[in-house]
């Protein structure tokens, strides 16, 4: 998530759009990563395929809002968040592009 911090910030300003091509990636990883947390919390990927050790389980509740809103869920929630939102700046980018090309070729 941390890089996407940087990158974010460093294409808003001044507006660079292809900073799309750069986030869009990394957040789609992202997810992926949270999704397979987040299935072993759960417990349908077995604790023997986890990277975690005794110490530090990657099954331990740290943190459970209203009963069941995790970590792990909010990392996913977020990274979902920050997906549909450049998919739809991509879209509304294209559109922008098409119709900018369509007035200059009526004139």
């Amino acid at each position: 998530m941390y890089p996407l911090v940087v990158i974010l910030l460093v294409g808003m300003y001044p507006l660079d759009r292809n900073c799309v091509r750069y986030a869009l990636p990394l957040a789609v990883i992202g997810c992926a990563f949270a999704v397979y947390h987040y299935l072993l919390y759960i417990g349908i990927i077995p604790e023997s395929l986890a990277p975690c050790d005794q110490d530090a389980s990657c099954k331990a509740v740290n943190l459970e809002l209203f009963g069941f809103i995790t970590i792990p869920m909010l990392s996913i929630l977020s990274y979902t968040v920050i997906i549909l939102l450049l998919v739809i700046f991509r879209c509304r980018h294209r559109q922008q592009g098409i119709h900018q090309q369509q007035g200059i070729n009526q004139q």
